[in-house]
């Protein structure tokens, strides 16, 4: 199938908007992140693997990013309306529909372009591309020496908001930070406490118990978070690709702040899950704070990542 033979009509979606407010959920996970961080043994001992503390952001001021009272409002309303709908019965729909829908098929760096038109039909003098926000994520991985896997994961980890094209509702189940449905929300340790409260599930019974339709230590794999980019991804590339499974963590967590930032859920977890929860970690420097390097040169670039991508996408062309 022709990529964009499948294009939904958009029309009436505001892809700069969508970025917008992608771009206020970072920042005030950028204001969070000010605190002191969870540490781990491995992340103290320093060496030169994927989990090695990332060097790339040790000089920049972190306090320049754009302040929380400018996001806030932005944010507070986004995050009222995604933990209304981010329901149980939502998440089985999508995740039917995902999985029944026709696929487009792209390779990645077309899939990359396709993405590009989220921002560029709605804004077409917008200063940095799509292509190059997703160049500049995976540049920082790769001037830190980490491994080819995690650059290209770096590469591909934000191509989930292709989602705003095939039947998203709307912002609230494409992009800001996910949790579990079907157990209780941990409200104390999701961002911004008491917006649940219109979430029917918030009065259900079950979901409303500590561990709802799971089992302590049940592992991740096996809970239903929040739909999204993240989410979406994750599901497209997990049997399409060679990836491994540190970069399969890294694309369906990093937007999981209340578990790799604020240590919520952790009852949930198996053994498996201690070792992917490190990889999220390394991982979430270079999601958050790589929007502020220079502007790459996406035609000097082009020929190392695409002989990435060949080498952990075997097919080419992804089903998405």
């Amino acid at each position: 199938m022709a990529p964009g033979a499948l294009l939904d009509d958009t029309s009436n979606r505001d892809g700069h908007l969508l970025e917008e407010t992608s771009d206020a959920i970072d920042a005030i996970n950028v204001l969070k992140g000010q605190q002191a961080a969870p540490s781990t043994k491995e992340a103290a001992e320093a060496a030169a693997t994927f989990n090695s503390k990332s060097e790339f952001d040790s000089s920049k001021d972190k306090t320049q990013f754009r302040q929380y009272e400018d996001a806030c409002d932005r944010v507070k309303n986004f995050y009222r309306e995604q933990h209304t709908k981010q329901t149980v019965a939502y998440n089985l729909k999508a995740r039917h529909q995902f999985k029944t829908r026709p696929k487009e098929e792209m390779t990645v760096w077309q899939a990359m372009e396709k993405l590009n038109t989220l921002i560029d039909e709605s804004d077409p003098d917008t200063s940095l591309t799509q292509i190059q926000h997703l160049l500049q994520s995976a540049e920082a991985i790769r001037r830190d020496g980490k491994p080819r896997w995690m650059q290209l994961t770096g590469l591909v980890h934000d191509l989930g908001k292709l989602l705003y094209f095939y039947g998203s509702e709307g912002q609230w189940d494409v992009v800001g930070d996910t949790f579990p449905v079907g157990c209780a929300f941990d409200e104390e340790r999701i961002i911004y406490p008491g917006s649940f409260a219109a979430n029917p599930d918030s009065q259900d019974p079950i979901y409303t118990t500590r561990c709802g339709i799971y089992s302590e230590g049940c592992g991740l794999d096996n809970v239903m978070l929040s739909w999204g980019h993240d989410e979406y991804l994750y599901h497209v590339l997990k049997d399409q690709s060679r990836l491994p499974a540190e970069a399969l963590a890294m694309i369906r967590y990093h937007s999981f702040y209340p578990w790799h930032k604020e240590n919520a859920y952790r009852h949930l977890m198996d053994e498996h899950d201690e070792k992917m929860l490190e990889a999220v970690r390394a991982f979430n420097p270079y999601d958050l704070y790589s929007k502020s390097d220079g502007v790459p040169d996406i035609q000097e670039l082009k020929p190392y990542y695409l002989e990435l991508i060949d080498e952990y996408f075997p097919n080419k062309v992804v089903k998405w």
